[in-house]
C-alpha cells in the first residue's frame, strides 16, 4: 500500500524520527494505528456505557413519579450545594 500524506503530517512524523524517538516512518505509523486502534475500541465501549445507562434511567423513570421542572432543578441544585 501506498499512502500520500499533507506536508504539515509527513514533517510530524520526521521530526519524530530525526528527535530519535522512532526508527521509521513504518513504525511512527505503527504506533498510530494501535492508538486509533485503541480510542476506536473505548469509544465503542464509551457508547455501548452510555446507551446502558441511559436505557437504566429510562427503566427508572417508568416507575418514578413525574415531577415538575423546576422542582428537578430545585433538587439538582440542593444535592449540588450539599456536596461541596
Amino acid at each position: 500500500m501506498s499512502i500520500s500524506l499533507p506536508p504539515a503530517q509527513e514533517h510530524f512524523i520526521q521530526s519524530k524520527i530525526q528527535a530519535g524517538k522512532y526508527r521509521s516512518a513504518e513504525e511512527v505509523l505503527e504506533i498510530l494505528l494501535r492508538l486509533l486502534d485503541e480510542y476506536d475500541r473505548y469509544n465503542l465501549k464509551w457508547v455501548e456505557d452510555t446507551r446502558r445507562k441511559i436505557e437504566e434511567a429510562v427503566a427508572v423513570s417508568n416507575h418514578t413519579a413525574p415531577i415538575d421542572g423546576e422542582t428537578f432543578v430545585h433538587q439538582i441544585l440542593e444535592r449540588f450545594q450539599r456536596s461541596h
